[in-house]
């Protein structure tokens, strides 16, 4: 096949397209025209070369972050000030879904922060 392509390393030769990463082991394969890459990989990624490390988290941020998740599945969603049928309590988290037609209002569904009990409002 002719090269109608400059050369620029991570780019298919024959039909231009970006060349998927390389991989440990193996070779490499052309996402448009399917042509493989074996051996010698120099001929379409050149000299250059990929570096990354991987950054893992402190036990103190883990425990951090494992308690904001908490905090997070208490309140459900944001809150709002409205009575619970159930408990008398004031405060209840909601959530908003479009379950009916377009031109028609969202439904809100409303649980309450203390004893959990769920509502829900056509608006």
């Amino acid at each position: 096949m002719s090269n109608t392509f400059e050369k620029v390393p991570g780019f298919c030769p024959d039909c231009g397209s970006i060349l998927p990463p390389l991989r440990e082991k193996g070779g490499v394969t052309c996402y448009t025209c399917s042509r493989v890459f074996a051996g010698d990989l120099s001929e379409v990624f050149g000299s250059s070369s990929v570096k990354y490390t991987i950054h893992f988290n402190s036990r103190e941020a883990r425990e951090k972050d494992n308690k904001e998740e908490k905090k997070d599945e208490e309140d459900e969603g944001p809150t709002v000030e409205r009575k619970c049928p159930k408990c008398g309590n004031d405060k209840m988290s909601y959530a908003t879904l479009q379950l009916r037609s377009a031109d028609e209002g969202q439904t809100v569904f409303y649980t309450c922060t203390k004893c959990k009990f769920k509502e829900s409002e056509n608006s």
